[in-house]
């Protein structure tokens, strides 16, 4: 197949087609997994990119919608933008108006929707382009941020496809928000909008005299929004207005704007003090197969001078294309630190791509999407995220340890999260929150041999009741740790707070007396795994014997935690997830809804602390009531009235996220639990039930991208059961890439090691990993002997064999090293 195109030297030209993989009839991925190709705009819901490399962020969907932000993106929105993923015609929008005829369209297809002759919309790794050709004139509109600069650019490229010369006029549009978003009250925000129309820079500049963070000295209302904004573009002859009236006019629509009817603004002035918008109006001329090029830029800057420089640098149309350029470099570098190939593809394009991506740009960089509207850092949900890094930046993973040991109270307690800017926010009362520190410090310890790393300093919130403003990473985990074990009701099991991980437990323990069984779960590992860390760092003068001496009694505390949990927490034929403040147990075959709750029957086994002869009967109550066409539930059946002595997850409509839907984050961790118990099909077949790429084979029901993991899926309690929501922004696609890597594929750090366990599924008969750890590149091949084959029978390492499943650290210096595992049966 070939189609007609625009090429980057900006000449009409014939290219081929991408090979297609899991095409529909929306859209389907190129066959390197690089980006997702929508061939259709009226997708299900709004597909859209997250693309944030760092600081500065944008969201663009398949139909235009979306909004920009630098740091934070509700306290410091760039652009306006209305939740509405229905419409979805909120957004930064471009035009495209034929002036000998006087119609006009849009090169993302929204807002117009004007019928193309043809439409592309391209979301790769830091980058989102729309090909599309409208009365014979194809554009190629490629939006994307420069790594490291506070500005976004929009590479137009226009061009005549008829035999005649043909005279257009280009049209840019966005309305101002800088700052706390949504600005609701836009009468009253409006008047502190300041826009200047610079004809020399060819640009749009706008201040805030007022932002909603308090000052310095915490006055509220007495700050200005700190730098300046502009939008701006490459040309000659530009027109501009700041005036939202002047664009739209009056009655006036985004899909129907009366400057695109008449041909220009319509009166108005420039929008300084009033309804702040940025308009751009670019004529261009076309001889028959010309093809021109337009450079937009929207950005923040700290004074006019460097806003003057940047939209200066832009105005080369050469230069945004090495910017272009340089943003499918870092991204590559990024996601660089593993990759695989095994035969089945969706697997390949969620590791190798899509799950990284997600991760970095939309949980850790941008936090923030189309269902969830964020910014803020959540204690347990980054530092879990940043897991992601271990394999290919664990500094990073480091980084974002000593960030969130800087927000724990001497007390040993967190706050639950916190906003960057202000670093306002709140103080954590659930019981799993601190938990998380020294969970992922033990991982990152054991992933890097970095045992240094627990005697480094991190401040704490405040230093009351604590002799000292900071503590080692190893302190700020013990203090943790202990207070965690002094929250415990008389029968051993630790206090739930206002939720475990479950936020929607919400009022389960408000009085400070209902319990959680997860907690216990969790923590108990946790009491295994940080001795074990502390034994070897003792051993090895990384940290002082004393400390050792400190977590002496952790294995004897696990051990009351496990039985504990068997004596109180064992329901007969499942644990129950919690007890309430007057007694009631949560998820027990005595609760007449919410009769059973994932997360403990998972963790009892991720957490070792099930007996061997309550296994059967775990795993059976599981695959009864919680595993189901779509994945595992959450929770079932779901709650159809609201209980107050539970919390807020009985008020969703049942079937929906917490309340009996597939929780996608804690799904993973069924995936995961069926890996160590090495039944390969159970946890094949979990995948295959919630894969978001083979869900998206059936749009219209699953409704959600393909190309990134959503946050839930309808449960069979709802009436759109199977229905996925709350896409990008879910602590689930840095799960996935663990589980798929390291328990699926099996290859994982331990404390000797690198550990090769595999357990795929029955139909692979061999895969392949490129995998970094500690200095070295591990190529590693995984084949079986005989089909189905699950133990590992011997494995070669640069063609020597080594005794055992572990190579062990020290074998293989720096550099690279070829691994060949040899999969048998069972003696």
């Amino acid at each position: 197949m070939t189609r007609v195109g625009l090429s980057h030297t900006g000449v009409v030209r014939v290219e081929p087609s991408d090979p297609r993989l899991f095409e529909t009839a929306f859209g389907h991925f190129t066959r390197d997994g690089e980006a997702y190709v929508i061939t259709r705009p009226d997708t299900p819901r709004p597909w859209v990119n997250v693309i944030c490399p760092g600081d500065y962020g944008l969201i663009v969907s398949q139909a235009g919608g979306g909004y920009s932000w630098k740091t934070h993106a509700s306290l410091n929105r760039i652009t306006r933008w209305d939740q509405d993923l229905v419409a979805d015609d909120a957004g930064k929008f471009v035009y495209v108006r034929d002036e000998e005829s006087g119609r006009y369209w849009s090169p993302t297809w929204g807002p117009v929707c004007a019928p193309p002759q043809s439409y592309e919309c391209r979301h790769g790794m830091g980058y989102t382009s729309f090909t599309t050709r409208n009365e014979d004139i194809e554009t190629r509109l490629t939006m994307f941020v420069p790594p490291g600069a506070s500005m976004e650019v929009w590479l137009l490229e226009v061009g005549n496809l008829t035999s005649r010369p043909r005279r257009l006029t280009i049209w840019s549009y966005l309305e101002w928000c800088l700052g706390a978003a949504p600005d609701s009250h836009r009468e009253f925000h409006r008047t502190f909008i300041e826009t200047e129309l610079d004809a020399g820079l060819s640009a749009v500049i706008a201040r805030k005299r007022l932002w909603d963070i308090p000052n310095a000295k915490g006055q509220h209302w007495n700050r200005s929004w700190e730098g300046l904004a502009w939008h701006g573009v490459s040309g000659v002859g530009i027109e501009l207005t700041g005036d939202k009236q002047a664009f739209l006019g009056r009655h006036g629509s985004v899909r129907a704007p009366g400057a695109l009817s008449m041909g220009q603004y319509v009166g108005g002035t420039t929008g300084r003090w009033d309804d702040a918008v940025a308009g751009l109006c670019a004529p261009i001329e076309l001889a028959p197969g010309e093809a021109r090029t337009l450079v937009f830029t929207v950005g923040v800057a700290k004074d006019r001078d460097t806003a003057a420089q940047w939209i200066a640098r832009y105005r080369d149309s050469a230069r945004a294309r090495e910017a272009l350029d340089e943003v499918h470099a870092f991204w590559r570098q990024q996601l660089d630190g593993t990759s695989v190939a095994c035969p089945d593809a969706d697997v390949n394009l969620l590791v190798n791509r899509w799950l990284k991506y997600q991760t970095l740009s939309a949980r850790l960089w941008g936090r923030t999407a189309y269902y969830q509207t964020g910014g803020a850092f959540g204690y347990r949900d980054q530092l879990q995220d940043s897991q992601v890094w271990l394999h290919s930046h664990p500094d990073w993973t480091k980084r974002q340890l000593h960030l969130h040991a800087a927000h724990q109270y001497p007390a040993g307690h967190v706050m639950h999260w916190w906003h960057p800017i202000t670093e306002q926010g709140m103080e954590s009362r659930y019981s799993d929150d601190l938990l998380w520190l020294p969970f992922v410090i033990v991982n990152y310890v054991r992933e890097t041999g970095d045992f240094a790393a627990l005697a480094e300093e991190a401040p704490f919130l405040g230093s009351e009741g604590c002799g000292r403003s900071s503590g080692s990473l190893f302190e700020h985990c013990v203090r943790a740790i202990e207070l965690a074990l002094s929250r415990r009701s008389p029968r051993g099991l630790p206090l739930i707070g206002t939720g475990d991980w479950n936020d929607g437990l919400s009022v389960t323990g408000w009085d400070g007396r209902g319990e959680s069984v997860w907690v216990g779960m969790f923590l108990h590992l946790i009491l295994r795994e940080f001795r074990e860390m502390t034994r070897r760092a003792a051993e090895g003068g990384a940290v002082d014997a004393r400390a050792l001496d400190r977590t002496a009694a952790y294995e004897a505390q696990a051990g009351e935690l496990r039985e504990a949990i068997n004596t109180h927490g064992w329901d007969g034929g499942w644990y129950w997830a919690a007890s309430c403040d007057d007694g009631t147990l949560v998820g027990s075959h005595r609760s007449a809804e919410g009769r059973i709750h994932l997360n403990p029957q998972t963790w009892s086994v991720l957490s070792g602390v099930v007996p061997r002869e309550r296994l059967a009967a775990v795993l059976e109550a599981m695959e009864s009531n919680l595993y189901r066409e779509f994945g595992p539930l959450l929770l079932y059946p779901a709650y159809t009235l609201p209980d107050e002595r539970i919390g807020y997850l009985t008020r969703y409509a049942p079937g929906v996220r917490e309340n009996g839907g597939l929780y996608s984050h804690a799904a993973m961790w069924a995936i995961q639990m069926e890996c160590q118990l090495k039944r390969a099909g159970k946890a094949w077949e979990l995948f295959t039930r919630l894969c978001p790429v083979l869900r998206g084979m059936d749009p219209q029901a699953y409704q959600c991208e393909p190309y990134v993991t959503p946050g839930n899926v309808d449960g069979p309690d709802s009436p759109f059961f199977g229905r996925g929501g709350w896409t990008w922004y879910t602590g689930s696609s840095a799960w996935l890439y663990r589980v798929l890597t390291e328990w699926m594929m099996g290859i994982r750090p331990t404390w000797d090691g690198l550990l090769i366990d595999p357990c795929p599924p029955a139909h692979w008969n061999g895969y392949t990993m490129r995998r970094r750890y500690r200095g070295c590149e591990y190529r590693i091949e995984v084949k079986r002997k005989t089909p189905g084959a699950m133990n590992v029978e011997s494995v070669r390492v640069d063609g020597r064999p080594i005794e055992g499943a572990v190579i062990p650290h020290g074998l293989v210096k720096a550099g690279s090293a070829a691994v060949e595992v040899m999969l048998g049966d069972a003696d």
